[in-house]
């Protein structure tokens, strides 16, 4: 099941994504869960898929502006570096343990809508990434037990304003300008993807392959990811863990290539869809 968060007529809501339009769930069952994240948090995926077995829409593509798939997640949590291709291309040293920052929710835009270059930078690159939203909450998840608390995945491009990254060890000011993430175009369930690691990840600036890797390539896995971030904060439904972007990014190349207004960048991952986002620099 694909699960999305949007707008129509100019009403937030979210629905299920079927081939031809969308199943508006809000309609349906916004009196008992109002968004996304509330239908995760208690327990409404089973009252979704009794109702996706009409099969026809209510909505057509054309009738929505698509939000980030969880608009107002309680955390966003980014994992750095986490795979060897971009570690060797930043020159950074691995620690043992997952470099992680918070992203914040005003930072995220959806599927087709513009991610905003600052007026600060001309240093915003492109990052795909695999997204994890948590559907069952927990505090210091066993590895094991860890994909069981998992909703589904989603796409990330963790755009990076690469100048305001560097400013001190910390990565959050580059991490967290407004409408610089596109998190999208929906959200696939857990059960459609029983091996997340056969996945694979392709970006694509103006049609260009810029990046193209497997999640197995990973220097810490989904498991160890939520072990080790619900050790220090217990997760909750609809929490968005970002895993991590692979090679090829604009700043590591050299010339460095970075994001300019007018470009189109596409981040496709197997199983899951293709997130396209246009790229509008600010006045």
């Amino acid at each position: 099941m694909r699960l999305a968060s949007y707008v129509v007529a100019e009403k937030p809501s979210y629905g299920i994504v079927l081939q031809d339009g969308l199943l508006d769930l809000g309609g349906r069952l916004g009196g008992r869960y109002a968004d996304l994240r509330g239908l995760l948090a208690n327990n409404g995926l089973g009252a979704a898929r009794e109702l996706s077995a009409s099969g026809v829409p209510d909505l057509k593509f054309s009738q929505v502006t698509w939000l980030p798939t969880i608009p107002n997640p309680d955390k966003i949590i980014c994992a750095g570096v986490n795979y060897k291709s971009h570690l060797d291309e930043s020159g950074l040293v691995g620690k043992g343990f997952p470099v992680l920052f918070p992203r914040y929710a005003a930072s995220q835009v959806g599927h087709l809508q513009p991610m905003i270059c600052p007026r600060e930078s001309d240093q915003f690159d492109y990052e795909g990434e695999l997204v994890v939203v948590i559907g069952r909450g927990g505090r210091r998840i066993p590895e094991d037990q860890a994909l069981d608390h998992i909703a589904g995945y989603s796409i990330y491009n963790e755009g990076s304003v690469r100048d305001w990254q560097v400013h001190t060890s910390q990565w959050t000011p580059g991490k967290n300008f407004a409408e610089t993430g596109a998190f999208g175009p929906w959200l696939v369930t857990s059960d459609e993807i029983p091996d997340p690691y056969a996945l694979e990840i392709t970006t694509r600036l103006n049609g260009e392959v810029m990046q193209q890797t497997g999640v197995n390539r990973m220097l810490f896995a989904i498991e160890r990811l939520i072990s080790y971030f619900s050790t220090f904060v217990p997760l909750a439904p609809g929490d968005v863990i970002a895993t991590g972007t692979p090679g090829g990014v604009g700043h590591a190349r050299k010339p460095p290539l970075y994001l300019k207004q007018g470009d189109t960048v596409e981040v496709e991952i197997s199983g899951i869809g293709t997130l396209r986002n246009p790229i509008v620099k600010e006045l």
